[in-house]
């Protein structure tokens, strides 16, 4: 069974910094597609960034610019950095992998943006 294992969520004030991580169980190019996910209070689930086995990257319009998606192999661990943060960014932020028709998830880790 794949795990996925979010850290570095945190609470800050608006136009600050936080970095994510999603350490996985396995090789992460094992996988088609890693990603991050962020579901808010009284919204939708958004995907917010992912990166691909062939390292191409894809970004909501809402945190093109700011945030940046990566990955060290060596760790088996994808990052979400986040920059400039603002209110609108406070969501639970959850990890995906995707194997063909297979998604696995992370249990997630909460984002507060204060302003």
């Amino acid at each position: 069974q794949v795990q996925l294992v979010e850290s570095g969520g945190g609470s800050v004030q608006a136009g600050e910094s936080l970095r994510l991580s999603c350490a996985a169980s396995e090789n992460i190019f094992n996988f088609n597609f890693m990603g991050w996910y962020r579901r808010a209070p009284t919204k939708e689930r958004e995907l917010v960034a992912q990166i691909n086995v062939g390292g191409n990257t894809n970004y909501a319009d809402a945190v093109k610019g700011r945030f940046t998606i990566s990955r060290d192999g060596a760790k088996n661990t994808v990052y979400l950095d986040m920059n400039n943060l603002n209110p609108d960014d406070t969501a639970t932020y959850y990890c995906t992998a995707s194997l063909l028709t297979r998604v696995y998830w992370g249990q997630g880790t909460p984002v507060t943006v204060s302003s």
